[in-house]
């Protein structure tokens, strides 16, 4: 490939990254210059000018000396100059290494015929170095985006968010914006492309063979090279290429540490807080609660009309669990700031009396047993110490596959809930208690939270607490001083600006520069959900409400499905557990298919956009309106609607977790936390729904129940549309 085509291929590729990485969590101002690659300084995005001039746009509206039309247009000029003065740059870079590819090509040809082991070694080098260079380039390209997240995220919670609204849509749509470029994005792979062929190339003449295969016919063989495999990294994030692991690892929501740069000792300290068998331990508390879940779903209905009330009193039965969860998510994620082992012991054993009592209530002839019961099942709820302990103790290496393990845990025990409880169609008993449908539910899950109880007794390990004022020393690159950080509940902070820092604060500002983004952004975690709160952009808060949205769809569709298909298909118990139980197996498949695929091919928030429609139409279809209801229209429609929010809440956390403050990535009030209370809020107040609805009419049950989550459904797309560009 020739050189100007190489550069202009590069050149939109990066920009690709740079829009897409706007959207990643930020760093503070000061790690982003000793982060920098000090021979090239002053083409970074100066952060600092753009800071200072936010802050005198802010004083002089205050004193009516400027309107904020010409605040948009005025700093949109500025930014645009900033982007050009990178990119110019980039497009230089990128000319120096396609010409350094080029003359590599040139000796690599004349070696062709030759099979001097001593020049291919010269030659893979020489390759290699190419690829320490784009690696360089790269790093180059992320530090920039995330300064403008960074002044985009500060400006707009000066004035609103209409800035990165405005600024986006003018820009994307003109025929000369960079920004425009977004969907054009081959150039890097393209360079990629000619590392690869030509190490693999160098591979064979150094094993003096002649290989027919090409990498474009066998990808696998590339003989992938260290350097490769760090420039795909490197792509990957800064294009948000995913893959089904890191896809299905999303819906965990373990939001990543700003600039992540894990050095010698914290890598010592992950490994020595590692225990395999206690994240076995930790994924099987998370299987075996969502099967305590949905495992009473399809009989709960069987069991409250054995108890002597209506059979719509199964919502109250399922949403009984979900509003102890509420309360339980925050003392969990509290206590696991100090210990992992006791409160997962207390969740066993709270989850063991909670079943036993959900199992004597049939005998006790008791409602209020059995709501207790499910009360307590609730309270046992430890899914915020699930997330933590991944988070916290779970090296970064592979934190990735743990996440996605928490998530396969979860949605095979929603599979195997359901499957199960259609394997306990039996009546006898045993001394004076029952087992039947209604009741070994409990007792199983009694036995399995006893055994696991004991497991978890002899084999966790609790990890090793981290030195609360340990010191270390992190070297952001070659060019640059050391930077000395402090240790404090395992998260570095920066102590001491280096030199260049220093050189910059020559005018007196900044000192204060820094002060403020301490004071702005602290780093310690939020103490409060109205502080959390405080910290959510309108964006973010669109984000939650759309995760609120999918997760009453979700509940709707699962919880009233035993009372809908015996009231119109005379469905027994085990006809309603196999269809739950194949509406659960759909998780695995569809992440693979939207996290290899769909994700790659089109923007996130396009996803989101279209997943919410797809919803929509999934509930609509679901009513029963003039014709004869279905099993073909409320299967069809079920599904659509439950695939459809899988869908969605892969991609809507994925934007969560970028667009969050960086405070909430730890601490009590976590991001995590915020979204298993939107989501557990939604599922109390979808069981409530099915409730009341049943009260008045078993006839009019599915309509009524659905009417709500239509209405939901379509505001949360009225508010996308609304917050659309300022999903970066």
């Amino acid at each position: 490939m020739g050189c100007d085509n190489l550069e202009i291929l590069n050149f939109v590729v990066t920009m690709y990254a740079l829009i897409f990485l706007v959207g990643n969590m930020v760093g503070f101002g000061k790690k982003l210059r000793e982060s920098q690659i000090q021979e090239w300084k002053r083409y970074y995005i100066n952060y600092k000018l753009m800071k200072k001039k936010v802050k005198r746009y802010t004083e002089q509206i205050e004193v009516g000396a400027q309107n904020h039309h010409n605040v948009l247009r005025d700093f949109s000029m500025v930014l645009d100059k900033q982007i050009e003065k990178m990119v110019l740059f980039l497009l230089e870079q990128q000319g120096v290494i396609a010409h350094r590819l080029f003359d590599i090509g040139k000796r690599h040809r004349a070696l062709t015929a030759q099979t001097d082991n001593l020049n291919i070694s010269e030659l893979r080098e020489a390759y290699r170095e190419v690829g320490q260079e784009l690696l360089r380039l790269l790093h180059f390209v992320e530090m920039n985006a995330i300064g403008l997240r960074k002044i985009l995220k500060k400006f707009d919670k000066r004035f609103g968010y209409k800035f990165t609204n405005y600024y986006v849509k003018t820009r994307a749509n003109h025929p000369y914006s960079q920004l425009k470029q977004v969907f054009r994005h081959v150039g890097l792979g393209a360079v990629v492309g000619v590392l690869s062929h030509s190490i693999a190339d160098l591979q064979d003449l150094q094993q003096r063979q002649e290989s027919y295969i090409s990498i474009y016919d066998q990808p696998a063989y590339a003989h992938q090279d260290p350097i490769l495999d760090s420039i795909k990294v490197a792509a990957d994030r800064l294009s948000y290429s995913t893959n089904f692991l890191q896809f299905l690892g999303r819906h965990a929501f373990i939001m990543p540490e700003e600039l992540p740069s894990p050095t010698e000792d914290q890598d010592r300290i992950d490994d020595e807080r590692y225990h395999f068998m206690s994240l076995l331990l930790n994924l099987a508390n998370t299987f075996l609660y969502m099967v305590n879940t949905y495992i009473i779903v399809p009989t709960a209905d069987n069991y409250s009309m054995s108890l002597g009330v209506a059979a719509s009193v199964c919502g109250v039965i399922i949403g009984s669990m979900a509003v102890a969860q509420v309360f339980a998510s925050v003392y969990f994620s509290a206590w696991s700031n100090r210990s992992y082992l006791r409160p997962l012991i207390f969740s066993s054993i709270v989850l063991l009396v909670g079943n036993t009592m959900y199992a004597l209530a049939y005998d006790l002839n008791s409602i209020s047993v059995l709501l207790i019961g499910r009360l307590f099942c609730g309270l046992g709820s430890a899914r915020a110490v699930n997330r933590r302990y991944i988070s916290d103790c779970v090296p970064l290496k592979i934190r990735m596959q743990a996440s996605a393990g928490f998530v396969s845990a979860s949605a095979l025990g929603m599979a195997c809930g359901p499957a199960l409880a259609c394997l306990l169609q039996t009546n006898f008993r045993i001394y004076k208690f029952s087992m039947n449908q209604d009741t070994l539910p409990g007792w199983v899950m009694a036995i399995a939270w006893l055994v696991y109880l004991l497991w978890l007794w002899i084999c966790f390990k609790e990890p090793a607490q981290i030195n609360e004022e340990s010191i270390v020393t992190h070297q952001p690159n070659a060019a640059g001083p050391a930077v000395y950080v402090a240790v404090q509940n395992g998260h570095r902070q920066p102590l001491l600006m280096n030199s260049e820092a220093k050189e910059q604060g020559e005018d007196g500002d900044e000192e204060n520069d820094d002060a403020e983004e301490c004071s702005e952004e602290n780093q310690k975690p939020v103490t409060s959900f109205v502080m959390a709160y405080r910290l959510l952009t309108p964006s973010v808060k669109v984000q939650l409400y759309v995760y609120f949205m999918l997760k009453y769809a979700m509940e709707i569709v699962l919880a009233e499905s035993s009372l809908i298909t015996e009231y119109y298909f005379d469905w027994s118990t085990s006809n309603v557990a196999i269809f739950l139980a194949c509406v659960g197996l759909t998780v695995l498949p569809v992440n693979i298919v939207i996290g290899n695929y769909i994700t790659n091919m089109f923007e996130e928030r396009q996803v989101l956009l279209a997943s919410e429609i797809m919803v929509c139409i999934g509930l609509l279809l679901s009513f029963h309106l003039f014709i004869s209801y279905s099993v073909t229209q409320y299967v069809g429609s079920a599904l659509m609607t439950f695939v459809s929010a899988e869908v969605l809440e892969g991609v809507n956390l994925s934007l969560l977790s970028r667009m969050m403050s960086s405070r909430l990535s730890r601490g009590t009030y976590n991001g995590g936390l915020l979204s298993t209370e939107a989501g557990t809020l939604a599922r109390v107040i979808a069981d409530g729904t099915i409730t009341i609805s049943g009260y008045f009419s078993e006839s009019t049950l599915l309509n009524t129940t659905l009417l709500p989550a239509l209405i939901i459904c379509i505001s949360s797309i009225i508010a996308t549309c609304y917050s659309y560009n300022s999903l970066y």
